[in-house]
């Protein structure tokens, strides 16, 4: 089973208690964009197998949304942040270099 760490509240709550969002850290495009960059935003996300940051709302709980770095294949967690972040924090991506030496980058 999956538990994560809301980063708002603290509480390690099972994936039960949570609902997925998705691929995190997608750049979003507006008016003016091109077809192909509307489609790829709306269709087009990875599914590594390995690393990979994703968007959590912990639902039963505090109600807020967060991202979590995990491998897709183990179910290890990194750690996990708020959603606001632009980018995964310096402690999320020395954790995952840690722990995967020839990690290249989370884009």
């Amino acid at each position: 089973m999956l538990i994560l760490e809301c980063p708002h509240c603290g509480i390690r709550a099972e994936e039960t208690e949570l609902s997925p969002g998705g691929e995190a850290h997608l750049k979003r495009f507006g008016p003016g964009s091109s077809d192909q960059e509307f489609e790829d935003y709306m269709f087009a996300r990875k599914n590594p197998k390995g690393v990979h940051f994703e968007r959590w709302r912990h639902a039963y709980g505090c109600g807020k949304w967060f991202i979590a770095a995990r491998c897709t294949a183990t179910l290890e967690v990194f750690g996990t942040y708020p959603a606001q972040t632009a980018e995964p924090p310096q402690h999320i991506i020395d954790a995952v270099k840690t722990r995967r030496p020839g990690w290249e980058g989370y884009k």
